[in-house]
């Protein structure tokens, strides 16, 4: 990362260095490390701000802040040609962040925004078993790379009820003989012990798997090698520059599909994806759908 031209960021960035945040947690504030940035660069901040710590996390300054970065014009890509507002999900995670910074430097935290994401309801077992059986469908054909990827991804979901960062997280060496059974380690959103299980796949999930893992091989020849389960379809950084000057990221190693999450899935307190509860409720809709055609099960 490029030092700061202004003293309150580079304050800020040794600040963050001495946090002991978790990776993810620490992607989270780095996003709003550079989105402070650009909101000084811009001078939609107090002066102040742009030499204090403190005074760039005081409210004066994180008012403007909060609703220049909700509108994305703080954003550091552009998305379909513009700077669309950031998600609702997004804002959440910006103003935990806030907090977290404010009361690690001693200061009350603000609570700004709207609060905690709606819940949605879990999925139902008509819902999941469509879903199988469109999978069953895809498996019964020929299938590109993407597509048999995300079917041996969906599929793993299906059974293990897991965070997309819990699917992000699965080796090879995670697979049971035959791909009869998964290891899973479970990640609480808000922190806490990690604790593995192993998960029985259904037939369905081992054809899949059986199916990705053979056209795996040649990806991960070609990128020298890993244990990673979901390896990218693309080769990420090629060296070509957008018109901005930036790096063209092309799409990550795991493309979670937005269905399970949007639509299909209950999101946790801020938007944590498949808790205690919520895993719960997703595992009785689950065996209460009805058994595939064919005499797969779901």
């Amino acid at each position: 990362m490029q030092t700061s031209k202004f003293l309150s960021v580079r304050a800020l960035d040794q600040f963050l260095d001495g946090l002991g945040a978790s990776a993810a947690r620490r992607r989270q504030l780095d996003m709003v490390r550079g989105e402070l940035e650009r909101a000084l660069d811009r001078g939609a901040l107090p002066v102040g701000a742009r030499r204090s710590l403190q005074r760039l996390l005081e409210k004066e300054a994180l008012d403007p802040y909060v609703r220049l970065a909700e509108s994305g014009t703080l954003r550091h890509r552009r998305v379909d040609g513009g700077l669309p507002p950031t998600s609702e999900a997004t804002n959440e995670i910006r103003r935990k962040c806030i907090d977290l910074l404010r009361e690690a430097l001693g200061l009350p935290a603000l609570r700004l925004g709207g609060g905690e994401i709606a819940l949605q309801p879990a999925p139902e077992a008509a819902t999941l078993s469509a879903l199988s059986r469109q999978l069953d469908q895809y498996l019964a054909g020929a299938m590109s790379p993407a597509q048999t990827r995300l079917t041996a991804l969906l599929a793993v979901e299906l059974d293990t009820a897991a965070r997309s960062g819990e699917l992000v997280e699965l080796r090879t060496t995670d697979l049971g003989e035959d791909n009869a059974a998964v290891y899973v380690e479970r990640r609480p959103q808000g922190g806490g012990a990690i604790e593995g299980e192993w998960v029985e796949t259904s037939v369905l999930t081992r054809a899949a798997l059986e199916r990705w893992l053979d056209v795996r091989k040649d990806f991960v020849r070609r990128a020298h090698g890993t244990s990673k389960l979901w390896v990218s379809l693309w080769m990420n950084h090629d060296g070509v520059l957008d018109d901005q000057g930036n790096t063209v990221i092309r799409p990550p190693p795991v493309m979670f599909s937005a269905v399970l999450q949007r639509d299909c899935w209950p999101p946790g307190p801020g938007g944590a994806v498949g808790d205690a509860d919520e895993r719960s409720d997703y595992r009785l809709a689950r065996r209460n759908a009805r058994p595939l055609a064919g005499g797969r099960s779901a």
